[in-house]
């Protein structure tokens, strides 16, 4: 490098925080984390103020050093970075990528609009009592199957979806569908994951037993001890519905054998208490995991999360959180969803062009057929992208995910986290904005502050109980 040669600083792609007042950088392109070591921390607040740097400033700075060619390897850690670069060039802003191909791995199948509860907070537009739901009919769950197979072919596996309203209310079709798939996968030779999300209050010890013979993921829908589920989870008498869910869901993880059975939780306001809530779900119940969806976005604004509640759950998290390291340390999985998430895009370094797999490796099916972004999508004003009889419609799906993909005029173009947050949830982003394709604006610093606290988790757990990751984290997905 040539003396005379000016050095243009550009930080906007790194971030730098301190751990255990060791300071680390995220490369905010690559999603990697680094520890500095003490010349690299200096020479990175000596060029940070500068919008150029020359080899003659750096020299005349560090030239008491000892070992002078500590400071080369320093300088190139930092080009390696995109701190020091040979010419400036504008932020890693992401403007759209192009999508041709659909490998969908996973079918969302809708059968019921119906549902026997009548949750306050519920965000299904469509939603009905059971007996005057819609329901998929079998020849379209079929067809969904077989749109499945065909985009999906380059799949060893693919996985089956049933959701509601509540899926239970239309278990012959759940059972046909199960035989079909089953049947189409043999023949295919993959291997099929079934799965559902239900209230737990249809369950029987015969469904169970069907489910465990068939080796369905299954979720329960519980929000907490007595006085937080009841609050917004009751019947369409308006009865709370703790007891026979806890009821239930005790029986189910009592002969449930197959896959860990985790419970979901929905916060709404007046609930921000996260550790009380896994405290129950957790070791009262008996989940094997427990995920949090904080509401932020139902139309009936009395039940979202604002202001400083919405701190509370998020301070309240960080203290699950900690909890959680403690354990992880000593070897302990004390199942919290949202952790493991965290973790799992850190230690596999996931860089995200698009916030989910909403419309690349998912769709959801609704009872006309009617393919959808994903399952919060079904019965909304929102368009769908096809349906089983006729296909994808890819030229209008593509579109919308590479208008998802650019961020360059948006509020994601600078931010660190942008590609391991990617905007946020879609649906979310089009109840509070109308709009799939904005950021979620309303909690954007807290999720900037969750991921560092994720990324202090991920390096303490990586220094003193490494095994942990291969053990818990990585082997989620295929048990759950």
């Amino acid at each position: 490098m040539s003396q005379a040669k000016l050095l243009h600083v550009d930080t906007s792609d790194v971030h730098e925080l301190a751990v255990k007042k060791r300071p680390v950088l995220l490369h905010v392109p690559s999603t990697a984390i680094f520890e500095l070591d003490n010349l690299t921390k200096e020479v990175l607040d000596f060029v940070r103020p500068r919008s150029t740097v020359s080899f003659e400033d750096l020299q005349a700075r560090f030239r008491n050093m000892d070992v002078p060619s500590e400071l080369a390897d320093a300088i190139d850690d930092l080009k390696s970075l995109g701190v020091l670069r040979k010419e400036a060039t504008s932020p890693d802003a992401e403007a759209g990528i192009s999508v041709n191909n659909f490998p969908l791995s996973t079918i969302v199948l809708n059968v019921n609009t119906g549902c026997n509860l009548s949750c306050t907070y519920c965000y299904k537009e469509d939603l009905s009592t059971p007996a005057k739901g819609d329901r998929l009919s079998l020849d379209k769950a079929k067809k969904g199957i077989e749109l499945l197979l065909k985009e999906g072919a380059q799949r060893d596996r693919i996985n089956v979806v049933f959701f509601g309203g509540e899926p239970l209310t239309n278990m012959p079709l759940i059972k046909h569908i199960t035989e079909y798939a089953e049947q189409r996968c043999e023949e295919e030779c993959k291997s099929l994951d079934l799965s559902l999300t239900t209230n737990a209050t249809l369950l029987t010890e015969d469904l169970v037993d069907y489910f465990d013979e068939h080796k369905f993921g299954i979720s329960i829908s519980m929000d907490g001890p007595q006085a937080v589920h009841d609050r917004r989870r009751i019947t369409v008498g308006g009865k709370g519905t703790y007891d026979i869910v806890a009821k239930k869901a005790r029986m189910l993880l009592s002969r449930y054998a197959s896959r860990p059975v985790g419970a979901r939780v929905t916060l709404t306001a007046g609930c921000p208490d996260v550790m009380t809530i896994h405290q129950h779900l957790k070791y009262d119940i008996g989940f094997a995991e427990v995920g949090f969806a904080p509401v932020t976005s139902n139309p009936v604004a009395t039940f979202n999360l604002t202001g400083g509640e919405l701190r509370q759950v998020f301070d309240s998290m960080k203290a699950l959180g900690r909890h959680y390291v403690k354990a992880a340390v000593d070897g302990v999985d004390i199942g919290f969803s949202n952790m493991h998430q965290m973790l799992s895009d850190l230690y596999e370094g996931r860089r995200k062009a698009l916030p989910c797999g909403a419309g690349i490796g998912l769709l959801a099916v609704d009872h006309k057929g009617e393919l959808n972004l994903c399952h919060r999508f079904t019965g909304s004003e929102m368009p769908t992208f096809g349906n089983v009889e006729s296909g994808i419609e890819k030229v209008k799906l593509g579109a919308f995910l590479q208008e998802a993909s650019d961020r360059s005029q948006r509020g994601c173009a600078d931010c660190r986290i942008r590609n391991l947050c990617s905007g946020g949830c879609y649906h979310e982003s089009y109840a509070n904005y109308n709009d799939p394709h904005s950021p979620v604006y309303h909690y954007c610093e807290l999720l900037r502050e969750w991921t560092d606290f994720g990324i202090e988790a991920y390096l303490e757990i990586l220094e003193k109980n490494p095994a942990f990751f291969h053990r818990y984290v990585t082997n989620r997905s295929s048990e759950l």
